[in-house]
């Protein structure tokens, strides 16, 4: 009787694809009901591989989200499309993300046949056509045509908006559909495996990326160095982190006029931490300079991004 549940139990891996700004991490953590991925109005919000757990009644579904696909100007792009690409022959099925305001276009089209070309034979392909509420209805029907006319692998062509909530049912149910029969692979209370460190590193990433513009958000990359329980509040955590920069005028530009700008970095991190994690946090915010860091691999090891 108990294998004959097992057997009935379906679980798998679903890799998130796509072109940045196209709404992957927005649709993961609707899917989820929580955030573990951040996001923003940024491309290139993404740098590594995040996992997130769908619970449900008769499946198990773990997502991989990835970074955005785009054009490798450094050693830190390079880094973000190998991380992106390797996740498909460990699919069960793909998700890949266009924007309905902006079409098939022909970076889509090239990622898309690499896809077919890298999938396993028993993998499914399903396009998502995300930001629908951005669009007229009657210019998705030849949009889902010429997807189908020129991708014949892809089972599936569904039009979304991960942000209204649009779809996401029909969405879960075709997954699972697809999903073959297997264990559990994470405890029920487990939503992502991310460690802490890089959770807290992603949040303060996450709001230098709102305040900041050009090119300071992607020479920036944060780097937690110590978490530890207050001494006198057990409910109280104190991080240490370091934000990274590359010139020492960028590191001008996050401190601001009289350290406004960090202090302003340090309060909205601080505050949605606690809001997540449930406890007070004490935030002690560093800026330090590392030349050329997203050009140099030994960097890049050492600032935690790693195959």
């Amino acid at each position: 009787m108990v294998l004959e549940e097992t057997q009935k139990f379906k679980s798998g891996y679903v890799a998130i694809l796509g072109r940045p700004n196209v709404g992957k991490s927005t649709l993961l953590n609707s899917l989820l009901g929580t955030k573990v991925a951040i996001v923003t109005d940024k491309p290139q919000t993404t740098r590594h591989r995040i996992i997130g757990v769908k619970h449900l009644k008769d499946a198990q579904i773990v997502f991989l989200d990835t970074p955005g696909i785009h054009k490798e100007k450094f050693e830190l792009n390079r880094y973000m499309n190998e991380i992106a690409f390797s996740v498909i022959p460990d699919a069960d099925v793909i998700l890949f993300l266009i924007d309905a305001r902006a079409g098939l276009t022909e970076a889509d089209r090239k990622i898309l046949q690499k896809i077919g070309e890298e999938k396993r034979k028993d993998s499914k392909v399903l396009v998502l056509i995300n930001k629908i509420d951005g669009v007229p209805k009657e210019e998705l029907l030849p949009l889902i045509e010429e997807i189908s006319k020129e991708f014949p692998f892809v089972s599936d062509i569904v039009p979304i908006s991960a942000t209204r909530g649009t779809n996401l049912d029909r969405l879960l149910d075709l997954i699972v559909s697809y999903l073959p029969e297997g264990p559990k692979y994470y405890e029920e209370h487990m939503v992502t495996d991310m460690p802490l460190e890089q959770f807290v590193a992603e949040i303060i990433r996450e709001k230098i990326m709102l305040l900041t513009r050009d090119e300071i958000p992607h020479a920036t990359t944060v780097q937690v160095v110590n978490i530890q329980p207050g001494d006198k509040n057990p409910n109280m955590l104190v991080i240490d982190a370091d934000i990274i920069v590359e010139r020492d005028s960028q590191k001008a530009i996050i401190i601001g006029k009289g350290g406004q700008k960090l202090k302003k970095i340090g309060k909205l991190a601080r505050e949605e931490l606690e809001q997540l994690l449930g406890k007070r946090v004490y935030l002690r915010l560093w800026v330090k300079v590392k030349e050329d860091w997203r050009q140099r691999a030994d960097q890049l090891r050492s600032l935690g991004y790693s195959y």
